[in-house]
């Protein structure tokens, strides 16, 4: 504590306590000739085992530049977990607060709030000092708490945009009950949030998604794709969510150990992941224990319309051999995948799990969160032009006795099937927010807490090899779906591709994989790569023999294809695809290849084009700055100082306004074909920049980037450009987290009746019939609305309605769980990496 050595005239302190509604006030003397302060603690919640405390000092003497509080809990069974606006530590049930680098000069009668929320009960503290000055001497009596502390609490000496957390940030969404007491620390010191402002930013985000009032998780504790329920994008409803929002969750999380010591939320994080997003085994029927991988799957061509859909199956064309199956299984013990589907119905608003508590389907018996799927029908297929349908199909309803299957794959006769398809990208920022995690909890002395969690994550880690081989097991270069048939692991790209799938009949006679003949750049992540290879922590190597091989190939083959893929001006080209056209055809002549595989400026799907989205740049690019980061690659740093140098310059920023770039256009081709050494420049290969955007998503990823990159290259651009963009993104802060208006044009399109002429609008062949699990008709006169006609009675229809009408296109604020997770570790981040600002 900071001692006073110069003499001063001693006074009397008459003490005061005051009691209201929780609040306890214990003044000190207010002679101001000498050391005085008066301390207001409030407590803002409690139960379910826990509570929390804003706490306000206010300087009732002379001035002083730092400060220092200090008081004892009554019980030794109190412990704060996580505090903010103050540097934290407890020893014992001692508790003490020293100032941050913002807050610690406080002037006669200014004052400063801090807060923290902690495990525990009992009464309030009795005692509190101020740089040694006693500021009470009297024991307040217990009150209900307040749920929202009054507004004297409000920081009056930061800056007006960094308010600390207001309602309890819950540990988990899991319920209580089920935490296990040993993950919340009973000893030693907290861990501190840091000496910065961002730090508590982090906190009061991370606050806010976790307050139950602003519903960002469902009553299981699942992620909501967004908040807002009316939401046409990839996922086609709010309240569907996807293995991307279980990824972020899990970083998020990750984060929120680092700044509090407190792991039990990114434990539970991925035990309702494995519970509602991996499939069990109950839910793969059979457990592929019929799984030929001599025989993966038959063979389905890929079209370039959804109106040349369905296809046929052919047993003519010869898949390759998966060369995993056998190594997993031994591995393992069974032939069950470990992987997250990628997407949800969380409130089953489709109703395909409606009925299921009686009639067990797949092993599901819940009437809510059900798997469900939507693209199935080649690239031009966008989300408008879907027909959701359940992941596992009984044929109960679509086409009658047919079910779903007869839009896509054709036939006389369909059977019960299952079916889920991995994202793979999901599944590796898994892996990169345990890697995180790990070296967090460990720093702390924590590693013992998490471990059995990263050792859940090495073996996804394991089974995301999938992603690495194409679509049907067929060689590199191929251009006739006659090519060679892969053995061994010659068919693997070693690249992230799009998806990897999996699934078989109801009653367990077949089963099938498949991986994908596209990848992107958009979805690799060599820092995933690094971090499950032979470089990487060892409690994080997958277990399979051959695993961390694999991923030693691909984090080279990664980090090569940014290269390979590197515009003139410093943005990331699209990727390659191993069938083009999706049918295995011969592309143009000319085309580059990388590894046999032919460049592709919008691998995967077409409308929009997949690598016009800016926020494809800055995903990517913010894991090739962690993996520069950790490691200091020659190579990573190539890539990002010509990336950034090329975002910086397609930024403005400044205390007022921000804006980067939103969509992107591409020319060119890479300079030549690459199979090894070091990729061409490429003089020919061009962006430029559409139109720009204050997306606060995609902002914080860039953000990330930046930061990361700055921290390890001590590059100042990089570093301010991050600060200016980050305070822009928190200057635009609302009750439920951070957003911005969004004028959604494409909205005109949810009653777009089919076009044979312009190939546009919802495709239902002629030959299909069937009904929505409501009711709704499917049929060649279906349009994206009318197969789903409960989206009339959501709260915010009126303003699409009065669109189709032909008024102006609706304005909305969306929190996407995913952005609002990024943006709460922007903070992190930049207060991790830059405490001083």
């Amino acid at each position: 504590m900071r001692i006073h050595t110069t003499m001063r005239r001693r006074i009397a302190l008459s003490a005061v306590g005051v009691l209201v509604a929780g609040t306890i006030t214990l003044i000190a003397d207010a002679a101001y000739a000498a050391p005085g302060c008066r301390v207001t603690y409030t407590k803002a919640w409690e139960g379910g085992g826990g509570f929390g405390a804003n706490i306000t000092i206010t300087n009732i003497g002379d001035p002083f530049s730092s400060w220092t509080l200090a008081f004892t809990f009554p019980s030794s069974t109190q412990r704060v977990t996580n505090g903010w606006s103050a540097n934290w530590t407890q020893s014992g049930q001692n508790v003490t607060a020293t100032s941050m680098s913002w807050n610690g000069n406080l002037a006669t009668n200014a004052s400063a709030s801090i807060g923290f929320n902690g495990t525990g009960s009992g009464a309030n503290p009795t005692s509190f000092t101020v740089n040694g000055t006693a500021c009470n001497n009297t024991t307040p009596t217990s009150a209900a708490p307040t749920t929202r502390p009054p507004t004297s609490s409000v920081v009056t000496t930061r800056p007006p945009t960094s308010r600390p957390p207001t309602t309890r940030p819950p540990t988990s969404a899991v319920p209580t009950s089920s935490v296990p007491t040993s993950s919340v620390p009973t000893s030693g010191p907290v861990v501190t949030t840091g000496s910065s402002p961002y730090t508590a930013e982090f906190l009061a985000q991370y606050a806010k998604i976790k307050d139950p009032a602003n519903g960002y998780f469902s009553p299981e504790g699942v992620p909501y794709h967004s908040i807002e329920t009316l939401m046409v994008e990839a996922p086609d409803h709010g309240h569907e969510t996807t293995s991307e929002a279980y990824s972020f969750w899990l970083w998020l999380e990750a984060q929120y150990g680092r700044a509090t010591g407190n792991w039990t939320p990114f434990n539970n994080a991925w035990v309702n992941m494995e519970t509602y997003i991996i499939p069990t085994s109950a839910g793969q029927p059979g457990g592929q224990s019929t799984y030929n991988p001599s025989d993966p799957a038959d063979y389905a061509p890929e079209r370039p319309q959804p109106s040349q859909y369905p296809v046929s199956l052919s047993t003519s064309v010869i898949a390759g051999q998966d060369p995993l199956s056998a190594e997993l299984a031994s591995t393992y013990g069974n032939k069950l995948i470990y992987g997250m589907h990628w997407l949800l119905d969380v409130d089953d608003v489709y109703g395909f799990g409606t009925g299921r508590a009686t009639t067990p389907e797949c092993g599901d018996n819940t009437k809510r969160v059900t798997y469900i799927n939507t693209y199935q029908r080649g690239p031009q297929e966008s989300v408008w032009e879907t027909v959701p349908h359940p992941s596992c199909e009984t044929l109960r309803y679509g086409q009658s006795g047919y079910g779903y299957p007869p839009l896509f794959i054709s036939g006389s006769g369909q059977t019960a099937q299952w079916r889920y398809t991995n994202a793979p990208d999901a599944d590796a920022r898994a892996v990169q927010a345990a890697y995180w995690a790990l070296q967090w909890a460990t720093a702390q002395g924590r590693q013992s807490q998490i471990s059995s969690t990263i050792t859940k994550a090495a073996k996804m880690g394991d089974y995301l090899r999938y992603a690495m081989y194409d679509k049907y097991f067929k060689n590199p270069g191929c251009t006739s779906p006659t090519c060679a048939a892969g053995s061994g692991k010659s068919s693997s790209s070693y690249m992230l591709t799009w998806y990897y799938a999996w699934g078989g009949d109801n009653a367990g006679s077949w089963a099938w994989r498949i991986g994908s003949s596209h990848w992107h750049q958009g979805y690799q992540n060599p820092f995933a790569a690094w971090i499950l290879s032979s470089a990487g922590p060892a409690a994080l190597r997958p277990q399979s023999p051959t695993a961390a091989t694999d991923w030693n190939t691909s984090l080279t083959r990664q980090l090569d294809s940014y290269l390979w893929l590197q515009s003139a001006e410093g943005a990331i080209a699209g990727g390659a695809t191993n069938s083009w056209n999706g049918a295995y055809e011969a592309p143009p002549s000319g085309t580059p290849t990388f590894y046999g595989w032919a460049y592709d400026w919008q691998p995967v799907f077409h409308d929009p084009p997949s690598n016009r989205w800016f926020g494809f740049q800055a995903w990517s690019l913010e894991r090739v700055a962690e993996y520069y980061w950790v490691t200091g690659d020659a190579k990573a740093k190539t890539i990002l100082d010509k990336w950034v140098a090329w975002a910086i310059g397609q930024t403005t920023c400044s205390a007022t306004s921000y804006a980067f770039p939103s969509d992107l256009n591409w020319t060119g081709q890479p300079a030549a074909s690459f199979s090894g050494g070091t990729p061409a420049a490429n003089t020919n290969l061009h962006v430029t920049v559409a139109n720009t955007t204050q997306d606060v998503g995609v902002a914080a990823a860039y953000i990330r980037t930046l930061t990361w990159y700055a921290a390890k290259a001590n590059n100042t651009s990089a570093k301010n450009t991050a600060k200016c963009l980050l305070d822009g993104v928190l200057s635009k802060k609302d009750a439920q987290g951070v957003s911005v208006a969004e004028t959604r044009e494409d909205y005109n399109r949810f009653d777009d009746v089919w076009s044979s002429s312009s190939q546009a609008g919802l495709y239902v062949p002629s030959s299909f019939t069937g009904t929505m699990p409501n009711g709704d008709p499917i049929s060649s006169s279906s349009t994206f609305l009318s197969i789903r006609s409960f989206l009339r009675s959501d709260p915010q229809w009126s303003k699409v309605q009065a669109y189709l009408n032909g008024g102006a296109a609706p304005t909305f604020t969306y929190h996407r769980f995913w952005a609002q997770a990024d943006i709460a570790m922007a903070a992190a981040d930049y207060g991790n990496l830059f405490p001083s600002g």
